[in-house]
């Protein structure tokens, strides 16, 4: 049986909203919940059907992007918020990390990728632009910087690999190819790592794994 992916967008912007209907019209295994273009009653909104993601402008109103995903977060912790943006600078970007965002992509990137996007994070992927990704990196670095292990986590060697594929913006499919495994046993590994690392997302594991030197 397919599995469809529940996707509700928020998007001010009339012409890109034709766009991603577009776009989404075409894909059998999306269905959409929603197309708002506020965030002032969000989260009833999400209430009605909630979503697997969420596709956020940041600069929609009144809430913004970033406050939008805090909260969606508070209220309902598995959805997925995929952070659309024109902006690639580093405060946007380590904002919208910080507040818990799945993803962060460039609209000009959205329309050649956007199916594939959406699986990866659908997945548990972290899907980026690679320019964001490798942003991302230096940002937690400088905001991080590495230090001794302060805890000794008993992460395996093979854990340790696919933490460092992590921290470099790859995602389960690419480690997977990367590391020779099946994309199952890396959602394994990942579920087995965070479980030593006491963290509950990918963000919180890429932020200790940097802080505290741990690849």
């Amino acid at each position: 049986m397919l599995m469809r992916i529940k996707l509700a967008i928020y998007e001010d912007n009339r012409k890109f909203i034709e766009a991603l209907r577009i776009m989404t019209e075409t894909l059998s295994e999306v269905e959409i919940t929603g197309i708002y273009t506020d965030t002032a009653d969000i989260i009833n909104q999400l209430a009605n059907n909630t979503p697997d993601i969420v596709l956020m402008d940041i600069r929609i109103k009144p809430l913004n992007g970033i406050e939008s995903t805090r909260l969606i977060l508070r209220h309902y912790p598995s959805v997925k918020i995929l952070i659309q943006t024109v902006f690639e600078d580093d405060n946007h970007v380590f904002a919208a990390i910080c507040a818990g965002a799945s993803g962060y992509l460039l609209k000009r990137h959205l329309q050649d990728s956007f199916p594939a996007f959406l699986k990866e994070i659908f997945d548990g992927g972290v899907p980026m632009s690679p320019n964001i990704a490798q942003k991302i990196l230096h940002l937690f670095r400088k905001h991080f910087p590495g230090t001794a292990i302060l805890e000794n986590y008993n992460l395996s060697k093979r854990e340790k690999e696919i933490l460092k594929c992590l921290v470099e913006g790859l995602s389960y499919k690419m480690i997977a190819d990367k590391c020779d495994i099946s994309l199952e046993t890396v959602k394994t590994h990942f579920k087995r790592i965070y479980e030593k690392l006491h963290v509950a997302s990918m963000t919180e594991a890429v932020a200790k794994a940097i802080y505290e030197n741990l690849t």
